[in-house]
């Protein structure tokens, strides 16, 4: 993954983004993780342009960002009108992001696997 604003583009980061997403991760959210894994920090138009993505659709999946404690962000002044840029980084690496999606995954698979196990004991019963 090597980037600075370029659009993703090469087929690994594709595989990443795609498997991301079979993980459950917002298309748009794991475009962003890919870029920012290989941009580090950067400002919020080079991830629109680096991913493809418009701005309303940057803003929605930073939120998920903050939601999950992902990002660190920060208001940069400008002179003059119009929407404050912002400066983003990853606040924890990609391998704390993949942690916790595979400890996502597991408790998801043991409760399905006891839901399975609980109508099993209501068949018998």
């Amino acid at each position: 993954m090597k980037r600075s604003s370029m659009i993703i583009s090469d087929n690994e980061d594709k595989e990443f983004v795609e498997l991301l997403v079979n993980l459950g991760i917002k298309v748009n959210v794991a475009k962003i993780l890919v870029y920012l894994v290989g941009a580090g920090e950067c400002i919020s138009r080079d991830i629109e342009r680096g991913t493809d993505l418009r701005q309303p659709e940057v803003s929605m999946a930073m939120r998920k960002f903050r939601e999950r404690g992902w990002i660190d962000e920060e208001e940069i002044k400008q002179g003059g009108k119009g929407r404050p840029l912002k400066r983003y980084k990853l606040a924890v690496t990609i391998d704390d992001i993949l942690n916790i999606l595979e400890d996502e995954k597991r408790r998801d698979t043991e409760k399905n696997l006891e839901e399975i196990n609980r109508l099993r004991e209501m068949v018998k019963n």
